[in-house]
């Protein structure tokens, strides 16, 4: 029979091994824990290039604006006055930061703060040329281009290049006459003087934004383009040689990017000549690399519930990436009213930032699932206020969409 003190000394030696090994499970689940956690941690959150259009018509400085906005602070005009001549109208949105001059760039400086604490880090500005020169360009020369932080985002053009008719000048729209006052078309000449000139002015700044080295350049309206260049063969020779020129320059290529249209219902006053949607031979023989939306209203009908324009915006993507070779960026707008404008519209309805950031969850999964490609998605707009689809704070959802973007691509996993 065993001594009291030998069976206490097993059980005392059985329970310290016990805890010994209870203690080394828990040691190493510790030391994988604290493994997974510095594994995770030197992971890197992705990152997305999140790109907003910039309509560049809220200067203060530009004397081409005036004949349409004659009280010399660009399109805040129509913003402001719209009361004024529709009383008692439902719309009634006042931007938080006032009708700031976005040519200045002590105010470019704060929007480029407010834009990439946000997680917006790429601006695409609409640009113009009508008439033989430049419109519209002071808000990237004298604000964004001068800003003492420029340095902190990218941005790329968006050429804008269709007619100019009475939609701007709220004066005349109500009579509905269709008459051009600036025509988009340009010659081959003109096109030519446009190139060079985008390719030394911008391009070749450390700010442009470039994927795998090359330039992006975005063209709005290609039935103008085509127009004034003088056939289908003529744009494709064009476009060829756009390429050729900026190889010249030391560039890997150029990304030519189209504005991919579907219907038109013409609800923006602008784009009465669109109708059928480009098709893949077409868009691969003028020589497109990739392709965007500028917005939603350019290829279904927005006069309707936010959520179900989003379940045909996800099959829109999906017969584009089906149907086409070239890179489809995803692209979201924050919503459609330009009753601003026009005294009525289609209108987007419950567009609320909550589902905004539905919307921005879907081209973040579109991108996931497209890995070859690069993170870019488009929205539609920092600041288009006369179509009511802008990420500026204002009175009804203060920063709302901001804080969606910010929400999905800098906080969420």
């Amino acid at each position: 029979m065993m001594h009291p003190q030998g069976i206490l000394y097993i059980r005392i030696n059985f329970l310290s091994r016990r805890f010994a090994v209870v203690f080394g499970i828990f040691l190493l689940g510790f030391i994988d824990a604290k493994v997974i956690a510095q594994e995770a941690k030197a992971i890197p959150k992705k990152k997305y290039d999140v790109a907003a259009f910039v309509y560049p018509a809220y200067a203060n400085d530009d004397p081409r604006l005036r004949p349409f906005w004659p009280n010399g602070n660009g399109e805040w005009e129509t913003v402001t006055n719209m009361q004024e001549r529709f009383p008692g109208h439902y719309w009634n949105r006042k931007p938080l930061w006032g009708t700031i001059n976005e040519a200045d760039p002590a105010v470019m400086s704060m929007e480029i703060d407010q834009a990439t604490k946000h997680g917006i880090n790429v601006f695409i500005f609409d640009w113009y040329w009508y008439d033989g020169r430049p419109f519209m360009e002071t808000t990237l020369d004298n604000g964004f281009l001068k800003a003492d932080n420029s340095n902190k985002m990218k941005f790329y053009l968006m050429w804008a290049n269709h007619d100019v008719v009475n939609t701007w000048d709220t004066r005349l729209n109500k009579y509905n006459e269709n008459n051009v006052i600036w025509t988009g078309k340009v010659s081959r000449d003109e096109f030519e003087k446009i190139c060079k000139r985008n390719i030394e002015k911008y391009f070749k700044l450390p700010q442009y934004f470039k994927i795998a080295g090359k330039p992006v350049f975005m063209i709005y309206d290609i039935p103008q383009l085509i127009a004034g260049l003088g056939g289908i063969e003529q744009t494709v020779s064009a476009l060829k040689w756009f390429k050729d020129e900026t190889k010249k320059a030391v560039f890997p290529g150029l990304d030519l990017q189209i504005t991919m249209w579907s219907q038109n219902l013409n609800h923006s006053g602008f784009d009465g000549n669109k109708g059928a949607s480009p098709g893949n031979e077409f868009v691969k023989k003028l020589g497109f690399t990739s392709a965007t939306h500028y917005q939603f209203v350019h290829f279904t009908e927005v006069n309707d519930d936010y959520l179900n324009i989003l379940e045909r915006v996800k099959k829109e993507w999906s017969r584009i990436d089906k149907d086409f070779d070239i890179t489809y960026y995803p692209h979201i707008s924050v919503g459609w009213d330009n009753s601003p404008r026009t005294g009525k519209s289609a209108v987007v309805m419950n567009n609320t930032p909550e589902n905004f950031a539905k919307a921005l969850r879907n081209a973040k999964d579109f991108i996931d699932k497209h890995p070859k490609q690069a993170p870019l998605i488009t929205i539609n707009s920092w600041n288009e206020w006369t179509e009511t689809s802008y990420l500026q704070p204002d009175n009804v959802y203060g920063y709302g969409y901001l804080n969606a973007v910010k929400l999905v691509f800098l906080e969420e996993k």
